[in-house]
């Protein structure tokens, strides 16, 4: 007798069956939780937008064909770099680029992203004031005289008690108020200085208290502030033509903040630059004067978008490679002893302050992180941009227009019916030939096309996944894979069952020769399918991404759905007893009778010959 414990010869089906199961009720449920009930069709299929990119340099000679191939390559990189969107990158003629992006997805937020010319830098700040817009401000807070201010030194007593001046003046009281996403950046967090960074956070907001509107951070009397200088700044004073344009610019406005940002795109790594936040917080925005460039983005290995492990928010973590990592050692080490705002470094990208976070202690080991007002889109925005390298050139939004599908409803209409009429007669070949058996095939075909259709759903909102007619096409030939693996499965519990086995033991005994099969044949799908999708582009990798998913949904559906089946078929009357309309009756398999096949050979040849 068995021991409790012992484990049943065929398994335990049941559990494969469960888990499999609650998979697709959670995939279902999540497609429409978030939404996502149907797949995002691409742009021949549902048409989209055009945006067109002009070429823009302070030197003509760089605007050439070799510069406009790898911005196009770059910005191809980009617009995949989270997934298969479909969308095409192409150079027309001499300085623009023509995107086509599917429907569905925001063109105005990819072209900006695609044309971001992803020049990163790290500068020291040497002084910074928050802005805001007069409609921002309650009427009793705005001074004029505050907002003349040419500068002042910052005062590293400034306490809690500040906190109501930034409150009273619309600045929010907390360490990333007036900043732009992100707020600070520091070690690997499993082993730096980041809770003495995020600390600090608290002292620059202290220290900001009175900014607003114009006025310097941390103020005292406007007498403090040499002539002709802005004070807080990293060795020494602002320089006066970098004060003049300091307190000229205006980044309340668009057409301000506009001409801020040409002026520090177009200036030199070497120069002292003014820049503005990237965004506004609370109707405020931060402007900062630069010292020269301390540590270039390219120094920057790897950029990637992670959850933090200790609030939970969104990050973008960085890696330097060993020259980076000296200077960025370097550079935070020397800021650590410095006061408020002079502890600060500001993150340029593009012209623009995307985080000004304070240094409380050198960064060493060139591993760093961007963190702060993240959500998972703009981290994995900013990773991607920062993972492909910056463009040879800037780029200006020339158009935005509509394009009609390249295929009518009526293209796309034939195509699935000419899909629907392959599913069909597979399904009516399986009930034709093997009966019960076709049953097993119908369901386990049915629970592929719910995985797929689930997991294409939910993969259009996370990467932008775009079903082109390409796309349509590996679907309809995954059919074809998945219903072979049904046949040889089947054709081995036949195999079985013709040698004389009852039908639990045929069907425990076929599954490891069938299984390799399986295996061998779905690994040569999926393999062609990669080599597909890493050496194409445009629609052809929709063809191998769909080929390669599909591929992978039929092992895991043979293995937890289709061979638990059978086991607990095997256990019923109508399949075990061989009926007739089972697809397993011994008569139509032509099963040897081994008690006639012995009588027959134990007869003599003449006695056998006379029945003859």
């Amino acid at each position: 007798m068995a021991s409790p414990k012992s484990r049943p010869r065929d398994g335990y089906p049941g559990r494969a069956l469960s888990l499999i199961l609650v998979v697709m009720v959670a995939l279902v449920a999540i497609m429409f939780g978030t939404g996502n009930t149907k797949p995002r069709l691409g742009i021949d299929l549902a048409g989209g937008s055009s945006v067109t990119l002009k070429a823009t340099s302070p030197d003509p000679a760089a605007i050439n064909p070799a510069n406009m191939a790898i911005a196009s390559a770059i910005m191809l990189d980009r617009v995949n770099g989270t997934g298969v969107t479909e969308s095409t990158v192409q150079v027309q003629g001499n300085d623009e680029i023509v995107i086509n992006i599917p429907k569905g997805t925001n063109s105005t937020t990819v072209a900006n992203e695609l044309a971001q010319t992803a020049k990163l830098y790290f500068r020291p700040v040497l002084a910074e004031v928050q802005q805001a817009n007069a409609s921002a401000l309650p009427k009793s807070s705005a001074s004029p005289s505050a907002s003349s201010t040419g500068g002042a030194k910052p005062s590293a007593s400034a306490s809690a008690s500040d906190k109501p001046k930034a409150s009273g003046t619309g600045a929010a009281a907390s360490p990333s108020a007036g900043k732009s996403q992100g707020d600070a950046i520091t070690q690997d967090l499993k082993a730096s200085p980041s809770a003495s960074a995020h600390a600090s956070d608290s002292a620059k907001a202290s220290a900001s208290g009175a900014a607003a509107a114009g006025t310097p951070k941390a103020s005292t009397t406007p007498s403090a502030a040499p002539t002709g200088a802005v004070s807080g700044t990293v060795g020494g004073t602002v320089p006066a033509a970098l004060q003049t344009a300091f307190n000229k610019a205006d980044c309340t406005t668009e057409t301000g903040r506009a001409a801020v940002k040409n002026a520090a795109n177009n200036a030199q790594e070497t120069d002292q630059v003014v820049a503005c936040s990237q965004v506004a917080s609370g109707g405020i925005w931060t402007k900062y004067a630069l010292d020269k460039v301390a540590v270039n983005g390219t120094a920057i290995t790897k950029a990637q978008a992670n959850l933090s492990t200790v609030n939970g928010q969104w990050e973008v973590d960085l890696s330097f490679n060993s020259a980076g990592a000296n200077a960025f050692a370097n550079i935070t080490g020397t800021l650590a002893k410095n006061q408020p705002p002079a502890n600060e470094f500001a993150i340029q990208l593009d012209g623009e302050v995307q985080s000004s976070p304070s240094v409380s202690a050198a960064i060493t080991g060139g591993q760093a992180m961007i963190s702060g007002s993240f959500d998972q889109s703009s981290a994995s925005q900013l990773a991607n941009v920062l993972s492909y390298g910056s463009l040879p050139l800037n780029f200006q939004t020339q158009e935005v227009v509509t394009v009609s599908p390249e295929l009518g409803s009526s293209q796309l209409t034939a195509g699935l019916i000419a899909g629907l009429i392959g599913l069909v007669l597979v399904v009516l070949y399986c009930l034709a030939y093997y009966r019960g058996l076709g049953l097993v095939a119908v369901a386990s075909l049915a629970v592929s096309a719910i995985l797929t259709w689930s997991l294409m759903s939910l993969l259009g909102g996370a990467i932008d996944f775009a079903l082109n007619l390409p796309a349509v096409c590996g679907a309809i030939v995954a059919i074809g894979i998945t219903a072979d693996s049904f046949v040889v499965y089947f054709e081995r519990i036949r195999d079985e069952l013709r040698e004389g086995a009852t039908l639990r033991p045929a069907v425990r005994n076929a599954w490891p020769r069938a299984r390799r099969t399986i295996l061998v044949s779905d690994f040569v799908s999926f393999l062609a399918a990669a080599v597909l999708y890493f050496f194409t582009v445009g629609k052809v990798q929709g063809f191998a991404f769909t080929l390669g998913l599909t591929t992978a949904l039929d092992v895991v559906v043979v293995f937890l759905f289709t061979k638990p089946l059978m086991t607990l078929l095997a256990r019923r009357t109508f399949f075990n007893s061989g009926h007739p309309w089972s697809g397993l009756s011994p008569e139509r398999l032509g099963v040897r009778n081994p008690l006639r096949d012995s009588r027959n050979s134990r007869r003599p040849a003449h006695t056998a010959g006379k029945e003859a």
